[in-house]
């Protein structure tokens, strides 16, 4: 017994060295997103703190890097990770669709959307060519791209973070509280660039939360950390620069919209307490 409660102290030391660093690291992007200006380098700086604090917290915890779940896993679990997110996303913009918040987007918008993208110009490209055109390079080569720093997040996340908690949470204790702190680890953005504070605040909470269950099920079953950066990448581009893109907003309904938007916390709220309930009943 009191050798269970002596590793259990230990653990949540590790967790707290880990969570510490992290805040000292990513105060100073914060910082310069917030009073200098949101460049690229520092919001790259910024998703690349939980790696650095990672690894800085396994040199003082003298345990080495390759314990981490650096392989690849089953393929199913990273077609799982692509898939899901994208779903996701595509239903949250049907909704919205549908219900009139917003409006599926015009010809001239997407001529607009292909000039952004540098493709216009190629042949006689009509806007479904542009549309199509644009969502594959986005759902492919961009990934790609996002995928380079949500590895930097992930690999703290739930390479190190959420296998440390399973120690001493159950998995509903480990997808709600790294949820939590990930959810909070992005608040000084949204309080300083929100337009409606509160209402993004709790929308975002709801939408990382359900997404830490998801992704929290995804890692512990391929005992990788790569389905977690591909979902965390697929979702970032899908919610952020394909879907918006194809999406006319209605005047009066902004808050329905977008990845801090009421319908997206609705639809990836559901999509949370499936998987929830599907990792209780596989015991993980």
């Amino acid at each position: 017994m009191q050798e269970n409660l002596m590793e259990r102290k230990k653990t949540w030391n590790t967790i707290f060295i880990f969570l510490a660093i992290v805040t000292i690291l990513s105060s100073l992007f914060h910082y310069a997103i917030v009073n200098l200006y949101p460049s690229r380098i520092y919001i790259g700086g910024l998703m690349w703190c939980p790696a650095i604090a990672t690894i800085i917290t396994l040199k003082l915890i003298k345990r080495p890097i390759s314990s981490l779940n650096w392989n690849w896993g089953n393929w199913k679990y990273i077609r799982l990770s692509y898939f899901i997110p994208a779903l996701y996303g595509l239903i949250t913009y049907i909704l919205i669709w549908v219900f009139g918040f917003g409006s599926l987007t015009n010809g001239e918008a997407i001529t607009d959307w292909g000039k952004e993208l540098g493709l216009i110009g190629i042949g006689t490209l009509n806007p479904t060519s542009i549309a199509i055109i644009a969502i594959i390079l986005l759902g492919t080569i961009e990934v790609i791209r996002a995928a380079a720093t949500t590895l930097g997040e992930e690999i703290g996340w739930r390479g190190f973070f959420i296998y440390e908690l399973r120690k001493v949470l159950s998995f509903t204790g480990v997808s709600i509280f790294s949820g939590i702190i990930w959810a909070t680890w992005h608040w000084p953005l949204i309080a300083y660039y929100g337009e409606n504070v509160i209402l993004e605040l709790t929308t975002f909470y709801v939408v990382i939360v359900s997404m830490s269950f998801i992704m929290t099920y995804y890692t512990f079953k391929s005992k990788s950390l790569w389905p977690a950066v591909i979902f965390h990448a697929v979702s970032n581009v899908y919610i952020q620069k394909i879907l918006p893109e194809l999406t006319i907003k209605n005047e009066g309904a902004e808050h329905w919209l977008g990845e801090n938007g009421i319908m997206f916390a609705i639809v990836t709220c559901v999509f949370g307490i499936y998987f929830w309930k599907k990792a209780i009943k596989e015991k993980l």
